[in-house]
Order: structure tokens, then C-alpha cells, then sequence
């Protein structure tokens, strides 16, 4: 049996059943050319459908609420070690469910409710979570935000600058949802040293151009790196965080116990 092949729901659930065929269909006919949306490998899927569906695992490996976590110790902490060597990260985080939770994760873990942070508008290309009125993000910290130049459209570093030097925001975050360039790390890094910000790269949809080498790696850069584990990367759905050592036992303790 496979993940495509799903003969278990037909005397389970023939609605279901259906559905899935309908879905597949679906996929299988049609072309998405967008990042947010991959196809998993049949053997990611398979993984995900396991008996480790069974399991909880409250904590982090050794460190566990929850008995007979012997594998899944194994498993994550093998997740963990894999990330750190696929992006040269110091510490990874493999926890959250999705880049919106670890994204609200690293908020929580470097600021206080009603901080300032910096990150680019919705209407630029940015994210719902990057300070959006209707998010979490946008009601709980006050954001103020950057975009792209009139002409060419392209990310306003200038502009991303100036504003840093007006509002002094604690964090500043790069990364797009809708924007088709290469955001450069640098010009991020240097202001944040220049205003004492914590920086943190958004990398959900270019995850797997930057594990490829396609598109400039934030992480020697970046305080924070958050990213899916689905989309470019052809995994699971899931989220990941990256960080520095120091800011290692924070970025843990939001994620859990939260």
C-alpha cells in the first residue's frame, strides 16, 4: 500500500475515499506554478502516514512528558543534525507545524507584546505574519514596514534603511510570500548591527533554492532563519527554525512548551 493508493478508506469512509481519488485527479491533470505547492515523494508521504502518527511527544529528545519515545527521539533528532548540515546552522528547531507558527514562535522568544518590528508590507509581496493588521503579528507588535522601489519594483534597501533609522525597530524581518528576486542578506545585516536589531530571514518559499545554492544563504547572517518544510523542499507539511546558539534555549521554550 501508498499514500496514492488509498484502499484502506474504501470500507472506512467511501466519502473520503472518494475525495482523495477526486484530489489526485486534480493534481495530476493541472500545473501549479506556484512555490507554496510541490509534490511530496511517495516515500515522504508514506513516512507521514506511519505509526509515528500515534505517538506523543511532548518536549525535546531526552527530554520527553510522554514515555516510549525511544524512536522518536532518534527520528528527530536525526531531522535536527540533517538541517543544521544542509544550511551550516548552529541550531535547528523542528517542532513548529508550519512557518506562520514558527514564525509567532520567534516573536514570542525575542520580543514583548507591543515591540517594534520592521518586515515587508503584505502589498509589497510580504507575508500575512510579517505585521499584517489581520494577523496575530500586526495586533500584538506594532510593525512598521518597507517595500519596493516606484520604477523597477525591486526591494528598497535604501528605504528599508531609513525607516530602520526612524522607528529602531528590535527586529527586522526579510522574506517575501510574492516577490520573484533574490533578497539579499547583507544590507539586513548591516542595519540591524547598526541599530541593534535582532534579524530574521523569512526563507518559506526559497528554502530550496538556498539548500540547492540558487539563491544567497541568510544563515551566517541572520539571527533567525524560519522556513516550510513543504514547498520547495518537497517534504511534509511543517515548519523549521535556524538560529544562532545564544538565542537557542528561547526559540526552544516558545516553540514548547510555548
Amino acid at each position: 500500500m501508498t499514500s496514492s493508493n488509498p484502499i484502506w478508506t474504501v470500507g472506512a469512509d467511501p466519502q473520503i475515499e472518494q475525495l482523495i481519488r477526486q484530489e489526485k485527479e486534480r493534481q495530476m491533470t493541472s500545473l501549479q506554478l506556484i512555490a507554496s505547492e510541490n509534490f511530496a515523494s511517495p516515500a515522504v508521504m508514506e513516512a507521514t502516514g506511519s505509526v509515528f502518527t500515534n505517538k506523543y511527544s511532548e518536549g525535546y529528545p531526552q527530554r520527553r512528558y510522554y514515555g516510549g519515545n525511544t524512536h522518536v527521539d532518534v527520528a528527530e533528532q536525526l531531522a535536527i543534525d540533517r538541517v543544521k548540515q544542509l544550511f551550516g546552522a548552529e541550531h535547528a528547531n523542528v517542532q513548529p507545524h508550519s512557518g506562520s507558527q514558527a514564525n509567532a514562535a520567534v516573536y514570542m522568544a525575542l520580543l514583548d507584546v507591543g515591540d517594534t518590528v520592521m518586515g515587508m508590507s503584505l502589498d509589497h509581496g510580504g507575508h500575512l505574519t510579517h505585521g499584517s493588521p489581520v494577523n496575530a503579528s500586526g495586533r500584538f507588535y506594532n510593525f512598521v514596514s518597507y517595500g519596493l522601489t516606484e520604477g523597477d519594483e525591486r526591494l528598497d534597501y535604501e528605504e528599508m534603511r531609513s525607516i530602520a533609522l526612524a522607528e529602531r525597530p528590535k527586529l527586522i524581518v526579510a522574506g517575501a510570500t510574492a516577490y520573484p528576486r533574490r533578497i539579499d542578506p547583507e544590507p539586513f545585516r548591516k542595519v540591524c548591527d547598526e541599530i541593534g536589531a535582532y534579524f530574521m530571514f523569512d526563507a518559506a518559499h526559497i528554502a530550496g533554492l538556498i539548500a540547492g545554492g540558487q539563491h544567497p544563504n541568510p544563515v551566517p547572517l541572520a539571527d533567525v532563519v524560519t522556513f516550510t518544510t513543504h514547498k520547495t523542499l518537497r517534504g511534509p507539511r511543517g515548519g523549521c527554525i535556524l538560529s544562532t546558539e545564544s538565542l537557542a534555549k528561547k526559540i526552544d521554550s516558545a516553540v514548547f512548551p510555548g
